[in-house]
């Protein structure tokens, strides 16, 4: 008969495990940055435009004032910046969503492959338990 044996729970040993005001500081840290990084932001530049440039737009003037030309023309340029951002958001949507789909059937895969490995009884001849073996089977080896 095989031990009744009693497992014991590991301890929690992540960043929080041990210290219960690790958190908090982390959550007033994180609320920090967000606040600095408005101010910052709130302000704006000497000539007027936004406090949080883009790198295409600091590119894009510094390529014109060393002269170079376009190449090609947009084939659709938004009427406003608020399309823009927002066809911006549908794709950065339909992207995570790809993403997503590709990233959740791996796991499935994964987790659908695990699964017919553990379901299969019998990975080897050596794992057969010797419960699993019949009364007539017991009798004929027991002859020989």
């Amino acid at each position: 008969m095989p031990e009744n044996t009693v497992t014991k729970t590991r301890q929690d040993t992540s960043l929080t495990g041990k210290s219960p005001w690790v958190t908090p500081v982390i959550i007033v840290l994180l609320i920090a940055l967000f606040v600095t990084s408005m101010i910052l932001g709130a302000k704006k530049t000497t000539d007027d435009g936004e406090g949080f440039g883009g790198t295409d737009d600091a590119a894009a003037t510094a390529a014109e004032e060393a002269g170079a030309e376009e190449w090609i023309k947009p084939v659709f340029e938004p009427n406003s910046g608020e399309v823009e951002s927002g066809l911006f958001a549908m794709q950065a949507a339909l992207g995570a969503g790809v993403a997503g789909y590709a990233l959740g059937r791996m796991a499935g895969r994964k987790k659908g492959r695990e699964e017919a490995e553990n379901a299969s009884d019998l990975h080897s001849v050596d794992d057969v338990p010797e419960a699993a073996v019949t009364s007539s089977e017991a009798a004929a080896s027991a002859k020989s």
